[in-house]
C-alpha cells in the first residue's frame, strides 16, 4: 500500500470540493492534511490541473518542508500550512481557497459585522492578517506572509473561528480535512451579504455588542448549546 494513501485521498476530495463549492478556480486551491503520528504533511502539487491529478502524485512532506515522497513540488503556499501545523497541534486539516466576496473583502479591508449570520461565525469583525510593510516583501515575502497568518490565528479560538483572511484569499483549519471545505464556505457566504449591504444602505451600522454576543454565544464558548455534537450548525 502507498504510502499516507488514505491522506492522499483525502486531501484531494477536499481540493474537489473546494472547486465544487466554487471556492476557487484553475489550480488556486489548497488543502493538505497531517499525519500526527509519523509528522508527515500531504499537500498538493503545484499548478496541477485537478482534472489531470491522481492522490499518487500528491507530495508527502516533513515539518521542516522537505519532501519525503513525490516528485512533483508540492503547492507555493505549503510552508504557510506547515507553520500552522507546527503551531497549533490540534489542526488537522488546512484549506487555502480564494473565493471572490471573501478575496475581495479582505483586499479592501475591514470586514464589519453587519447581521447576525456573521456572528454566527465570526466574533466581531471578521480576522485579516496584518498589512506587510514595503521591507517584510522586500527582504523574506513568503516568511513574513507565514508569520502574518500564524499570528492571525494566535489571537482567536480557532476551534471556534477556524478562519482567516488574506490578500488572496482566505486561510481555513479544522480537526479533520472533512471541515476545512464547510469552513471556507461560510466566510464566503457572509461576505457574499456583507458585499450587498452597502448596496442597499451605505450606512448600515455594524450590530450592537449585546445582539453580537446575544448570537455567538449560543454556538460558541463552554456554554454553547445550539446544535447537535459533531455537526456543523
Amino acid at each position: 500500500m502507498t504510502l499516507l494513501s488514505d491522506l492522499r485521498r483525502q486531501v484531494l476530495n477536499a481540493d474537489l470540493e473546494l472547486l465544487r463549492l466554487s471556492l476557487g478556480c484553475h489550480t488556486f486551491v489548497h488543502a493538505s492534511g497531517i499525519a500526527r503520528d509519523k509528522g508527515l504533511v500531504v499537500s498538493k502539487p503545484s499548478g496541477v490541473c485537478y482534472e489531470e491529478i491522481k492522490p499518487l502524485h500528491f507530495a508527502i512532506v516533513d515539518l521542516s518542508g522537505k519532501v519525503e515522497v513525490g516528485q512533483l513540488c508540492p503547492s507555493s503556499d505549503l510552508p504557510a500550512h506547515i507553520s500552522l501545523y507546527q503551531a497549533f497541534p490540534r489542526i488537522g486539516g488546512i484549506a487555502h481557497s480564494r473565493s471572490e466576496h471573501a478575496t475581495a473583502l479582505a483586499q479592501a479591508r475591514p470586514i464589519p459585522c453587519l447581521g447576525t449570520d456573521h456572528v454566527d461565525f465570526f466574533h466581531g469583525p471578521a480576522p485579516v492578517t496584518s498589512v506587510l510593510e514595503e521591507a517584510e516583501v522586500a527582504s523574506a515575502h513568503e516568511q513574513s506572509t507565514e508569520h502574518c497568518i500564524t499570528h492571525a490565528f494566535r489571537q482567536l479560538d480557532y476551534a471556534a473561528v477556524p478562519v482567516v483572511l488574506v490578500s488572496d484569499g482566505l486561510f481555513t483549519c479544522g480537526a479533520g480535512l472533512s471541515a476545512v471545505a464547510h469552513n471556507a464556505l461560510m466566510p464566503e457566504t457572509i461576505d457574499r451579504m456583507a458585499c450587498s449591504t452597502p448596496a442597499i444602505n451605505p450606512k448600515e451600522p455594524p450590530i450592537a455588542q449585546k445582539l453580537l454576543y446575544k448570537h455567538y454565544l449560543p454556538k460558541h464558548g463552554g456554554k454553547a448549546y445550539y446544535g447537535l455534537p459533531g455537526r456543523a450548525a
